[in-house]
């Protein structure tokens, strides 16, 4: 879906009054920054069509949208939900920062698990991540403790996914791979979960990676 532009006018009706939740970036013509943000936000509004809608705001030709939201530096990023502000950013975001910011407002998967929930599970002796990438990934970093059932041995493998022993197995490794699997073994009346965000996730909100 493309970016949508949004006025003054148009504000609350297509932003504060939408029925999900809303991307709104700040810009200005001249702002170099802005530039190099654009294209990365219209990427996350194609991908995230019918989940979060995005829309833009010239914030020279649209002066009462900047005032209220005090944008003294741009670009600004506004996540609006249920016509709150629930995140802000100012400055360039790359795709998955911009995918970060977006996290606590996305629908979730019965079957998400969120990072920072992980590790409190493992913590808690709760949850078994389990790694689905190939050998030479798991062998070279992973998530501590984390077993390894390669994707393309997950279907033959599915006993060793049940939670037999009251931990939760938490599929992780690409993000799509992991999520896809997840939902279909729910789908199949497996109890697993999967990693929101893969591993790339896991590494860049600063958690633990056994390595070697």
């Amino acid at each position: 879906m493309a970016v949508q532009s949004v006025t003054d006018a148009t504000f609350e009706a297509e932003v504060l009054r939408s029925e999900i939740p809303v991307l709104v970036d700040l810009y200005a013509d001249w702002c170099q920054p802005c530039k190099q943000l654009a294209p990365i936000v219209a990427q996350v509004a194609d991908e995230l069509a019918g989940k979060i809608k995005v829309v833009n705001v010239d914030v020279d030709s649209n002066p009462m949208i900047a005032q209220t939201f005090r944008a003294q530096s741009i670009p600004m990023l506004l996540v609006i939900a249920q016509g709150r502000v629930a995140q802000q950013h100012v400055g360039v975001l790359d795709k998955p920062g911009l995918l970060r910011l977006l996290e606590p407002v996305m629908p979730r998967s019965a079957a998400e698990v969120r990072a920072e929930e992980l590790a409190a599970w493992i913590a808690q002796g709760k949850a078994v991540p389990v790694d689905i990438r190939d050998g030479a990934s798991y062998g070279r970093y992973r998530i501590p403790s984390a077993i390894h059932i390669p994707a393309s041995e997950l279907a033959g493998r599915v006993e060793e996914l049940q939670p037999f022993d009251g931990r939760v197995r938490v599929l992780y490794g690409r993000s799509d791979e992991a999520k896809e699997w997840g939902e279909k073994l729910q789908a199949d009346g497996v109890q697993v979960g999967f990693l929101s965000g893969g591993f790339l996730h896991w590494e860049a909100d600063g958690l633990e990676v056994e390595r070697g």
